[in-house]
């Protein structure tokens, strides 16, 4: 059955129960998981409900209510999903967060959302919130997997008795638990759900500055369903119920999220992989929906030139990126950043139209898409049914509609800065519309490198903590549309000199920089940072300017600033050269 119909339910819990009781679905698989036997075993739609209704019942016992914050820190698989579906049927807010996330990032999201329930995968992440119980105001944990309390406490230094008073099994809860607590009242759920209203908020998202903390951006159902509800106007004619989607993208972001919800919301087939698996996944499934970071399309494009072999013709080509991808793709989907055009040819060359679109957290976070029958490599797409784009004088987006969220949390003045008068969202981005207006990203007037894999990384934070480093002078941070980060590193030659030792002091100033020994300081350097960083904002690669930056060379403000844009453009051939 093709999807035609829009709803205007913007509800993700009513919308996938809605779709749960329908006669025709309910004992047919929504989702598709690795068994014991690492064979794909099949939830069907109705067990699935099952399992929400009663997590659900426990939160509301829990006191999970509105404007209650419960968040996930978990890799993709289903019970993030179920998870995520029961706290805002619960009219919970959920907080995704990044497994990735350093300690101390994760004590700043869980604490700043006031976080009261966290959902946890299993042993290594119930010891790792213990040992940071004392800075958390966290009342519950949720394992997915057992969990050895009594271990997870002498790990942790934190008494049993505690971790078994917080420390709740899922499987119990999904169980009798829950099963007790729907069987007492029956419309315990359906009560919650009559309650919710449309300007609750469902989501809190937590997105990089460009200096200081991340901000959390509240998303109510309107504003992530109506979104929704644009995308399935669309691209739902290209999905029919049953298609089958291979889901590896992480929930916590809302790409990975949106994907399950509209899985939910078209009647997908979705198999739930992951980064190690997905590549044997997609010849095994052969799915008929993939959506990816452009990091990824540019790795099946080069796995299938690879294996084609380097004198293979391109219909050779070609026919190796179907066998790669299954050869059954109808809908492919990119986003988190831009995707090259030579990936976008090959592709479409083979068949296959990958659709890219632009967007924010802020805005739920779609403002444009190119159409399936309205097209333009070049660009990002026309704007969305409900939303309205214009420039202003000096080239920034502007944006308004019924995604776009209504401020920061707990950040009046960030509030203020991002909103003009008329209510326009300033997104910090430059663009221009072409004669048939679709739109062009040119550049971005704020300060944030989004990689090739999606990551929003503000390059100041990572370069502030080399500022007090006697030996770096400055530390420029690279990487925009990149697989990884890179660095451009201007030394102090005093210090340099006197690190070396006396052997050095008669070095002219390219063999000062390229000395070895100097290099291998830096990295060291560089390597003590990245262990306090997230894995996607570790610095990979660098290189040593061979001058020094200066007010008079263009490289540094009167204030002694870098400036960014002038590095970047005269640096771009090293810089690049890190990357091949």
């Amino acid at each position: 059955m093709t999807n035609t119909a829009h709803t205007t339910e913007q509800h993700a819990a009513r919308i996938f129960l809605s779709q749960a009781r329908r006669p025709d679905l309910a004992n047919t698989p929504r989702l598709y998981t690795r068994g014991p036997a690492g064979s794909f075993q099949p939830l069907l739609w109705s067990d699935l409900a099952r399992d929400v209704e009663r997590l659900c019942a426990v939160l509301i016992e829990l006191g999970v209510d509105v404007d209650t914050r419960a968040a996930v820190l978990s890799d993709t698989r289903a019970e993030w999903g179920v998870a995520g579906l029961a706290i805002v049927a619960a009219r919970g807010t959920l907080v995704p967060v990044y497994p990735s996330l350093t300690d101390e990032s994760l004590v700043y999201v869980l604490s700043h959302s006031q976080t009261r329930v966290l959902f946890v995968e299993g042993q290594r992440d119930l010891e790792r919130v213990m040992r940071l119980w004392p800075k958390l105001a966290l009342e519950h944990m949720v394992a997915f997997d057992e969990v050895d309390h009594a271990a997870a406490a002498a790990a942790s230094g934190v008494d049993e008795a505690l971790v078994r008073e917080r420390a709740l099994s899922y499987s119990t809860s999904v169980g009798a638990r829950g099963a007790a607590l729907c069987a007492r009242d029956p419309r315990l759920v359906e009560a919650r759900l009559d309650r919710a209203r449309g300007d609750d908020v469902a989501y809190m998202l937590y997105t990089s500055g460009t200096t200081g903390a991340p901000k959390g951006v509240p998303l109510t159902h309107d504003n992530v369903g109506s979104n929704g509800d644009d995308w399935v106007k669309i691209n739902g004619p290209l999905i029919d119920e049953g298609d089958r989607d291979l889901l590896w993208l992480p929930m916590s972001h809302i790409f990975g999220w949106g994907e399950f919800c509209l899985g939910n919301q078209l009647a997908m087939q979705t198999y739930v992989s992951s980064p190690a698996s997905v590549l044997d996944d997609l010849s095994e499934v052969r799915p008929h929906i993939f959506m990816a970071v452009p990091a990824y399309w540019e790795k099946l494009a080069k796995t299938a030139i690879t294996t084609a072999g380097a004198d293979a013709s391109e219909d050779a080509r070609r026919a190796e990126l179907l066998r790669v991808t299954g050869g059954r793709l109808r809908f492919c989907l990119s986003g988190g950043a831009g995707l090259t055009r030579d990936i976008k040819d090959f592709f479409y060359s083979a068949g296959m139209l990958i659709i890219e679109g632009y967007g924010l957290t802020e805005c739920s976070p779609t403002l444009t898409l190119n159409r399936p029958d309205d097209f333009d490599f070049d660009t990002v797409g026309k704007a969305l049914p409900s939303v309205e784009l214009v420039l202003a004088d000096d080239g920034e987006i502007l944006a308004r509609g019924p995604n776009v969220f209504a401020g920061y949390y707990k950040d009046p003045e960030a509030t203020a800065a991002a909103f003009d008068d008329d209510g326009w969202l300033h997104t910090g981005d430059l663009g221009r519309f072409t004669e048939r207006g679709f739109l062009q990203i040119i550049g971005r007037k704020k300060e944030i490198l989004v990689t090739a894999g999606g990551k929003n990384v503000p390059p100041a934070n990572i370069e502030l903590r080399f500022a007090s480093d006697p030996l770096v002078s400055h530390l420029v941070v690279y990487g925009d549309g990149k697989k990884y980060l890179t660095a451009l590193v201007d030394i102090d030659e005093s210090a340099a000199r006197a690190l070396l030792g006396d052997e050095q002091s008669r070095l002219s100033r390219a063999q000062l920089r390229a000395a070895p020994a100097l290099h291998a300081e830096i990295q060291a350097r560089i390597d003590r940072v990245n262990n306090t960083l997230a894995r996607y904002e570790t610095v990979k690669a660098f290189v040593v300017a061979p001058e020094p930056f200066s007010v008079e060379d263009g490289l540094l403000t009167p204030s002694l600033k870098i400036k960014r844009k002038q590095i970047y453009a005269r640096y771009a051939a090293q810089l690049d050269a890190l990357y091949r």
